[in-house]
């Protein structure tokens, strides 16, 4: 059973940073797929970042590329997301997510809250 804590959330000024952690249960976590989700009010959940078990392979919405960061740290199973530069359109619930079968993101954290304050 994989089960994903998310962290790192808070209020922030804009232009500011926030580190976001995830930590993960489970024997898969080295070889998953993970990836940052996000869901601002009144829209639909978008993606952010994704990066594979190796860490070889990242990718960013473009919204973000530039000021985000996704990293991972297997020995501890948890995933990372740096956030730097905030604007007031980042502010959302940000979701940590484990892929299962590939291509589909089958775990879900519970979500932390990023509110950046112009």
């Amino acid at each position: 059973q994989v089960q994903l804590v998310e962290s790192g959330g808070g209020l922030v000024q804009a232009g500011g940073s926030l580190r976001l952690s995830c930590a993960a249960s489970g024997r898969t976590f080295s070889a998953a797929t993970m990836g940052w989700f996000r869901q601002a009010p009144g829209k639909e959940r978008e993606f952010v970042a994704s990066i594979s078990g190796s860490s070889v392979n990242k990718y960013y919405a473009d919204s973000v590329k530039g000021r985000f960061t996704i990293s991972r740290d297997n020995a501890k199973n948890t995933v990372y997301l740096q956030m730097n530069s905030l604007t007031s359109e980042d502010t959302a619930v940000y979701y940590c997510a484990q892929e299962g079968v590939v291509g589909t993101y089958n775990y879900w954290g519970q979500g932390t809250q990023v509110t950046v304050s112009s």
